[in-house]
């Protein structure tokens, strides 16, 4: 009986011993290893997923770009002199001009028949129809547009062979796409646009319609990777690429196919085909790219009909990560298997010393039971007679014990509960710094992700300052050159005046957005109700056409410091908003007050809204630069400079917003 019970207190103590490290270590393992790798996957989409919209971005930059030159050129003096003459050869000669220095690939002018007339590359007449396409009608209609496009080889040799044979492209057998019998994709994605020529009375006479071809335009992909991957973006060892994609085909790539041979040609795989081309979403996760997989985001491309014909990809080698990943698992499993093994070896020792005194102090007692009295902890297994006078001691001292167990136990609850109290303060200042960094961090990443872009803002505005110059300037030559007899149209010149004078203050605006502090306005001390008004003004013909109900009440009394236009920016930005958000009609609210923050005094601006309202996850992003809520309809950047605007002048926007009940923005100013 006795075996069995020190075999039994044996086996308790190492099974206690062992416990934690066989058991519980290696499920705190797994626990980490699957958090691990879902939080891995989910950093690698998110990033693939940013680089998508830098992608997206630039591409569409590309495409307006097309139509502005087109734009700018069917506004310019001298096409309008020679539409005006009639006479083709010099029209010819002059698009042929602009068609080289504006990079484009065709030009033609079109009669408000639809009839081509002139083309820059002498295509004939029977065997392009240019009113076939939408851009090409939305012109005859009176409204510019550019789409991307597909021409079919017969299009493109009829605008000028050389586009078709730019445009061909041998296919590579490429794994896991889908199978096809054709050998070669001769069709070529084209940014199409068409803009409306009128004469000086304003009637349309026709249409000039261009085109780039995209085929086989390796300066675009080029400039997108290094626009989305800079050096040092990916760990040594991962590339990321970009391509352009017609269907499944690439026609457009910085993907290798082997050494500097570029891998165009080759086919996209049959389940991301299917994804982004047939069920019309965007692939955001791992795919296997020529040779080998990467980290992938493709996103449809639709044509003037809206049907997805391509695809825009961006994506970096998974390798690297995936070997760095294995790394630091197998790093892990290692660290755990040492403390395991290490710690079942302590836990071992640690519980044999404890079971030895005790197995002694047992055989002693079981010895004085039998009727040895004379047995002796000593005389068994050589432990000190010193241990057994401590255990004897402890019956006689057990009462005193307990007494002082009950005094320690009570100050160790005061203590405790202190404690309590300091982690609890402690927790919640850890809680504040973390929220703090985590703040720091976003406004890191929005910093570095607006200096990307302001980049590209400055050279937009560099762009759209050039042909309004020469607008300018040509509108003051024909001013000159008509003298006395301009008088009939100096209305129309006069709106012409205005409307580049416009596009001058939006430049100034993008500038703005790029180097805010470089176009700080004039301070004037004003009061807040004045500017509400005349923003109301300015908005008057809007609102009432929305169906939209003022409210107002204005008892701020102090005045406060800013320049007057800049604060006019941004209530109308505010309120066209709210206009935007009520849909049908609605309430909008607007008062102004007098307000403090802590020891500053100023005046508050609360500008509401009766409308669909802000859904909690989008409601922290209002501010963030480029993003809407409407998409297409919005550039995403009214909210970011008004913010930049009123931060400029020490003062801070808010926004409070019930989704289905309406949203509420307060501008706040220190006053004057």
């Amino acid at each position: 009986m006795s075996g069995r019970r020190e075999t039994a207190v044996r086996s308790r103590l190492l099974q206690l011993a062992a416990l934690p490290f066989l058991i519980l270590l290696p499920a705190l393992l797994f626990v980490i290893y699957q958090w691990g790798i879902s939080y891995y996957d989910r950093l690698l989409t998110f990033k693939v997923t940013s680089d998508l919209a830098v992608a997206h971005q630039y591409f569409n930059h590309v495409i307006e770009r097309v139509g502005q030159d087109v734009s700018a050129l069917g506004d310019s003096h001298d096409f309008a002199v020679a539409v005006e003459r009639g006479r083709m050869d010099d029209l010819q000669n002059l698009l042929a001009e602009r068609k080289v220095a504006l990079g484009m690939d065709f030009l033609h002018y079109t009669d408000a028949a639809g009839r081509l007339r002139v083309a820059a590359t002498g295509t004939d007449p029977h065997d392009y129809a240019p009113q076939a396409w939408p851009v090409v009608l939305s012109a005859l209609r009176g409204r510019a547009e550019t789409a991307i496009d597909i021409f079919s080889p017969t299009q493109l040799a009829a605008i000028n062979p050389w586009l078709a044979r730019q445009a061909h492209i041998e296919l590579v057998d490429t794994p896991n796409a889908i199978p096809t019998e054709r050998s070669d994709e001769d069709r070529g994605m084209v940014v199409h646009t068409a803009y409306p020529v009128r004469d000086a009375r304003g009637r349309l006479i026709g249409v000039l319609e261009g085109g780039v071809l995209l085929n086989q335009n390796l300066d675009f992909v080029d400039t997108i990777n290094d626009l989305v991957y800079t050096p040092g973006s990916l760990p040594p060892g991962s590339d990321g690429t970009a391509t352009l994609f017609i269907d499944d085909v690439r026609i457009a790539t910085n993907v290798r196919l082997f050494g500097d041979k570029r891998a165009l040609g080759t086919r996209a795989s049959a389940i991301v085909r299917n994804h982004v081309l047939n069920l019309n979403k965007t692939w955001l996760d791992l795919a296997f790219v020529v040779h080998d997989w990467y980290i992938s985001a493709y996103e449809p491309i639709h044509d003037s009909f809206g049907t997805p014909v391509g695809m825009l990809y961006v994506g970096y080698l998974e390798t690297p990560f995936r070997e760095a990943k294995h790394k630091a698992i197998t790093l892990i499993v290692l660290l755990f298997a040492v403390i395991c093994g290490g710690g079942v070896l302590f836990s071992l020792r640690v519980a044999r010393g404890i079971y030895r005194p005790i197995e002694t102090m047992t055989d002693t007692m079981t010895a004085v039971q039998h009727g040895n009295l004379s047995a002796r902890s000593k005389a068994g297994n050589g432990v000190p007679i010193e241990r057994l006078n401590e255990l004897g001691r402890l019956s006689r001292h057990l009462d005193d014990l307990l007494d002082t167990v009950q005094s320690q136990n009570q100050e160790l609850k005061a203590w405790g509960d202190s404690l309590d109290r300091k982690v609890a303060e402690r927790t919640a200042e850890l809680e504040a710094s973390n929220a703090l960094l985590r703040d720091t961090q976003r406004q890191l990443a929005l910093a570095e992700k607006l200096a990307a872009i302001g980049e590209i803002t400055a050279g937009v505005a560099h762009e759209i300052n050039n042909p309004v110059a020469v607008l300018q300037g040509n509108l003051d030559v024909l001013r000159d050159t008509l003298g006395e007899q301009a008088r009939p149209v100096a209305g129309e010149l006069r709106l012409m005046d205005q409307q580049i004078h416009r596009i001058s203050l939006m430049v100034t605006k993008l500038l703005q957005f790029a180097s805010p502090t470089e176009y700080a306005g004039y301070m004037e001390s004003i009061a807040a109700d004045s500017v509400v008004a005349d923003s109301l003004v300015l908005l008057g013909p809007l609102l009432k056409k929305a169906q939209v109900t003022v409210e107002r009440s204005d008892t701020a009394t102090r005045q406060i410091n800013i320049n007057r236009n800049e604060l006019q920016q941004v209530l109308i930005n505010l309120i066209t908003n709210a206009m935007h958000a009520m849909q049908g009609g609605g309430t909008l609210t607007l008062n102004s007050e007098d307000r403090s923050l802590g020891d500053v005094d100023g005046v508050a601006i609360h500008v509401g809204d009766t409308g669909v309202g802000i859904s909690p996850e989008n409601l922290p992003r209002v501010f963030d630069a480029f993003f809407t809520t409407r998409p297409g309809q919005g550039t995403g950047l009214g909210l970011s400079i008004s913010y930049t605007l009123v931060a400029r002048y020490g003062g801070k926007i808010t926004v409070s917003s019930t989704l289905g009940q309406g949203t509420c923005f307060t501008v706040w100013l220190p006053a004057g």
